[in-house]
């Protein structure tokens, strides 16, 4: 991992105009950036594309990089999960804001064709953790949501839901054991 100094510098010269910087800043982190938009979009071809926006975008606002306010790893992984994000509620909007109680159905179709098999066994697994994620209450099921679909940090979820961040964390974690609680009833009934 590059350090945060050398990092500083390439964004600076970048923002400069510096192409050869620019090539070593894409060097130092398009490995992170990459595994960050693979982890939320899912496909290697759709991450790629991801990557390859999310870098040009870095070209066109090095300039706005504030050392004061963040890491640049930071700043740069932000971008990428940006991108991510605008390419899923493009794909999906029901990512952007969903309601309706099949949310998590819909979140988690693959886009592949499955034998009859392996449908079938989707769909009770998706029934599963619906019927799960209705033991929630509201603020666990969106925070869960919001984090592991959406992509959200914490400090993100607490100023949307406008709680205090330790709170949000409390809800993610209680919502996520009792997700494993009744996920491990429902295998074993």
């Amino acid at each position: 991992m590059a350090e945060r100094e050398q990092l500083e510098a390439l964004l600076i010269a970048t923002a400069g105009g510096d192409e050869q910087a620019f090539q070593r800043l894409y060097a130092a982190t398009s490995s992170q950036l990459y595994a960050l938009l693979l982890r939320i979009l899912r496909r290697p071809e759709r991450a790629q594309d991801a990557l390859q926006d999310a870098y040009v975008r870095i070209w066109q606002k090095a300039d706005t990089y504030s050392p004061e306010r963040g890491a640049p790893l930071t700043w740069l992984l932000s971008i990428a999960r940006y991108r991510a994000l605008d390419m899923l509620r493009r794909k999906q909007p029901e990512v952007a804001m969903p309601e309706e109680p099949d949310r998590v159905a819909t979140l988690l179709e693959d886009e592949q064709a499955l034998s009859p098999l392996e449908q079938n066994e989707n769909e009770q697994s998706l029934a599963a953790i619906n019927a799960c994620m209705g033991r929630l209450s509201d603020e666990q099921r969106e925070c869960v949501l919001m984090a592991y679909y959406e992509g959200m940090t914490h400090q993100e979820l607490a100023t949307r839901m406008d709680a205090p961040l330790g709170t949000v964390k409390s809800w993610i974690r209680r919502g996520l054991m009792r997700l494993r609680d009744c996920l491990s009833e429902e295998a074993t009934s």
